[in-house]
């Protein structure tokens, strides 16, 4: 397989303009899981809400590599500013100015970050993918806990309502991720579909 591939590589067209077309169906669809997600709450109390989006963010950017699943996840954002419902709180700009925002923009940063992880091979261990989700998370409440830093001051409470609620998601998000990832890269290596990429990238280069 491709050293420097990910998962949507392996199915991106030859042709320059079908390859276009693919890649903002990618951008597009991946906002769009990113906003269904937002509105799965495991615990929807409190400034900051703990729901999927998180996982579909950091999933986003491993499937999609770091510039598709960055612009994934801009978009995503450009959709809540235009007053789609998809944030997980708020609409609009309020979910940007509020303790949200911190967060939002961490995901821009964690989508590129995992996606581009993704793209040294990082996505297809265990060992790596704990690890390359594990920074994904860190990039998002490095973020999130600065921005709500700036809105409240610094205090315990800002890690007891934008971190400590999360820490027990995250980590069967982090699991669920390890577990799907590398088998993805296995069941696309018993098809066949790296060999075909491989042909596809030597057929462009020549």
């Amino acid at each position: 397989m491709l050293a420097n591939a990910t998962v949507a590589d392996l199915l991106r067209p030859c042709e320059k303009r079908l390859a276009g077309f693919y890649d903002i169906a990618l951008i597009v669809g991946g906002s769009l899981l990113i906003g269904l997600c937002a509105q799965i709450k495991f615990f929807p109390f409190g400034p900051v809400p703990v729901t999927g989006q998180t996982f579909a963010v950091l999933m986003t950017g491993a499937l999609l590599g770091s510039r598709r699943g960055s612009l994934a996840v801009l978009a995503y954002i450009a959709q809540g500013l235009a007053g789609l419902p998809v944030f997980a709180v708020a609409s609009g700009s309020a979910a940007l100015l509020g303790p949200t925002g911190g967060y939002l923009v961490g995901f821009v940063a964690a989508a590129y970050v995992t996606g581009l992880l993704a793209e040294k091979g990082w996505d297809r261990r265990i060992g790596t993918t704990i690890l390359a989700m594990t920074l994904g998370n860190v990039v998002i409440y490095a973020f999130g806990l600065l921005w709500l830093c700036c809105l409240t001051g610094v205090n315990s409470t800002v890690l007891k309502t934008g971190l400590y609620p999360f820490i027990p998601g995250d980590l069967l998000k982090i699991t669920l991720a390890a577990a799907l990832l590398p088998s993805g890269w296995k069941l696309l290596g018993c098809a066949g579909l790296g060999a075909d990429a491989s042909r596809k990238k030597t057929e462009k280069q020549q």
